[in-house]
């Protein structure tokens, strides 16, 4: 049973075709530069196969149909696809960044579902859009094959509601929604699950601390299995200090630079967004790229290392006092929090009061899976359990269609 998961972007399309009988990727894929010159599909096939591995194109794609109609002619070309037929994909999985508290469950996509996602670009004005476009283009291109929308948000709807609303005018919630969503829910959903299989433990039991850690970031809550707190909120811009984000600052720095500079709504979260962060303290964005400034003497690439690790355990402490002390485990995944073990050092350090014991030896090492790299003497486990947006979309289309 064959299913395709689409996570559909404003000019890009990343696409994973999955063997759902073996939980095994067929296929991956990005197309870039929908709608701009020099459009470029990168498709890779499973390295199990005796096909080539990586198929790059380049080709114009006026629209997002254009480049999924390139992507079904990779997936079923005589010599180098991985299906006969497209009929052979037996459902469409979608990542859709907001369904507001309409939409808090992944769900069968009607003309209601794209009603409610239509409305809701006014919390996801970046996202809502494309992510609708990727739906009716999916639509038009597999007919009679049933899409499932599954919400970045699902996960953090789990809050109770201390969690989710802010202290304003309770009208603003009541008027325009504005609340605390949480974001990376199909990230901190599959990890909550995998941690839970990892312990042995049932998930409806499980207390553990997820950090999501890489361009955009985010940390979760889990308590009973389900989302108590998350650092994301009315968007993906509160919480952490990411690549390019400040995360949460005092808001009243807002109006204060957009008088002093003259800047438009539009240009002050431009800013925020797009220009703050390790970027605007350091001008870098990836690590490795900071770990090289900081070896080389870079005192503003040491001072946004610092202040990285700084709001990781901020929200660390403010989660372990949120569970009584009482947690099962510290989680590791995405990107930075997979593969920086500088990163993973400085969080767990100074923490051996609390019990946590990092084994810096296995720490320092890379390998594949969920792995503890914790001393075994260590009276919370700290983990790195590898994140698999895809895989959860996919289980969770199969879940909607009662497979």
């Amino acid at each position: 049973m064959k299913v395709l998961v689409i996570n559909a972007g404003s000019s890009s399309c990343k696409y994973q075709l999955l063997e759902m009988d073996t939980q095994r990727v067929l296929c991956s894929g990005l197309a870039e530069r929908i709608g701009q010159d020099g459009g470029r599909l990168t498709h890779k096939i499973a390295p199990d196969t005796d096909k080539e591995n990586k198929i790059v194109r380049e080709a114009a794609f006026p629209t997002h149909v254009e480049a999924m109609e390139l992507v079904i002619a990779l997936l079923t070309d005589p010599e180098l696809g991985v299906i006969k037929d497209k009929g052979e994909i037996f459902a469409i999985g979608h990542r859709v960044l907001h369904g507001g508290e309409a939409i808090t469950d992944p769900v069968l996509v009607d003309s209601r579902v794209k009603e409610i996602i239509k409305e809701c670009i006014l919390l996801g004005p970046l996202h809502n859009p494309a992510n609708l476009m990727g739906i009716e283009v999916a639509e038009k291109l597999f007919p009679g094959v049933p899409n499932v929308a599954v919400f970045d948000t699902e996960f953090g709807m789990g809050m109770p509601p201390e969690a989710y609303m802010y202290a304003l005018p309770y009208e603003l919630y009541e008027d325009l929604k504005i609340r605390r969503y949480g974001f990376h829910g199909t990230s901190h959903k599959y990890i909550a699950r995998k941690t839970a299989e990892y312990l042995g433990k049932p998930l409806n039991e499980l207390r553990s601390i997820t950090m999501h850690l890489g361009n955009g970031s985010s940390m979760s809550c889990v308590k009973d299995g389900k989302c108590f707190d998350t650092s994301m909120g009315l968007t993906p811009l509160e919480g952490l200090i990411m690549g390019t984000r400040c995360g949460s600052i005092d808001p009243a720095i807002v109006p204060f630079v957009m008088e002093k500079k003259s800047l438009s709504p539009a240009e002050a979260d431009t800013l925020m967004n797009k220009k703050s962060g390790l970027l605007g303290l350091c001008g870098y964005t990836d690590m490795r790229d900071v770990h090289s400034q900081v070896e080389k003497g870079n005192e503003r690439a040491a001072l946004a290392l610092q202040m990285l690790v700084r709001s990781i355990k901020k929200t660390l402490g403010s989660y372990f006092f949120l569970l009584d002390g009482k947690v099962d485990a510290l989680v590791f995944t995405a990107g930075i929090g997979e593969n920086d073990d500088i990163v993973r050092a400085a969080v767990c350090d100074g923490l051996e009061g609390f019990g946590i014991k990092l084994d810096l030896k296995e720490n320092a090492i890379r390998k594949p899976g969920a792995r503890a790299i914790s001393l075994p003497d260590s009276k919370i486990p700290v983990l790195i359990i590898p994140t698999n947006e895809e895989l959860q979309i996919a289980l969770e289309t199969l879940k909607v269609l009662g497979k």
